[in-house]
């Protein structure tokens, strides 16, 4: 961890969030705490956050998050906002700014506008502000989604050549099977992505969230070609990320190619 200096940390809407959909307060409040101490030794911080259309489905007092597309965008603005704003609070009390990036898929695979981003995010990370970013799911269409956030994560990790993507989930790490099942073993350290490895990933997240394992095992794909480790961890334990940054074994390392 000592050559891991630029890490990437994605947390979901079910780390985030009760069922209720309301946010995990205590939760957010241990996250930044320890993100803004991770600063303080002199690492830098990108943060991916889920959550937005969770809390705008819990500001609202719906039971469940909508399929439609329309209410989803609504509901995405709604609760970004509040979102946003606990963020804004509680880094402050910690002596740091953030600074909210929203993006969307064409905006990575346009060449100029990939540059603008990275100049964006590097700029930033010069006056140590800590970048949130989400998917600007107001307009995000089918055409112009990354689909879920694991994904997100992945490209925000090659674009700002992170060291270390570390994707905080609602299970400990990546299982030989169902962690929910008798039996299933959590897997330490995945050096290739293998067709067992694949038929271990099982289906979609949480009534919550939008990812499940297969999508972790894509951001894996996505960065490990590129020398960017990354770790599969729980959310509920903020306080690990400073194991994962002492090199201690949390969760599940994904190794990365030599480039």
């Amino acid at each position: 961890m000592k050559e891991r200096r630029r890490i990437v940390v994605k947390v979901g809407t079910s780390t985030l969030t009760y069922d209720t959909g309301k946010i995990n307060l205590k939760r957010l409040e241990q996250l930044v705490r320890v993100l803004a101490d991770l600063m303080n030794m002199g690492l830098e911080v990108i943060l991916v956050s889920s959550g937005a259309i969770g809390v705008g489905v819990g500001k609202l007092g719906l039971t469940e998050k909508p399929s439609d597309t329309r209410q989803k965008q609504a509901l995405a603005a709604i609760g970004q906002a509040s979102l946003m704003s606990i963020y804004e609070k509680y880094f402050k009390e910690y002596g740091y700014n953030t600074g909210q990036v929203l993006l969307t898929k064409f905006v990575l695979e346009d060449e100029q506008r990939y540059v603008s981003a990275k100049n964006a995010f590097e700029t930033m990370i010069e006056y140590r502000v800590i970048p949130i970013v989400n998917e600007n799911d107001v307009i995000s269409t089918y055409e112009i989604e990354f689909g879920d956030n694991d994904t997100l994560s992945a490209y925000v990790a090659n674009l700002v050549d992170a060291d270390l993507l570390v994707i905080l989930s609602d299970i400990d790490g990546f299982y030989d099977g169902n962690p929910n099942e008798k039996g299933s073993k959590l897997i330490p350290v995945i050096e290739e992505i293998t067709e067992d490895i694949r038929r271990c990933a099982g289906g979609v997240g949480t009534r919550r969230g939008t990812g499940g394992m297969q999508t972790k095992l894509h951001a894996a794909e996505l960065v490990l070609p590129n020398g960017i480790d990354m770790i599969i961890a729980n959310g509920d334990a903020p306080d690990k990320l400073y194991e994962i940054v002492e090199g201690k074994s949390v969760g599940t390392l994904f190794v990365s190619k030599a480039i």
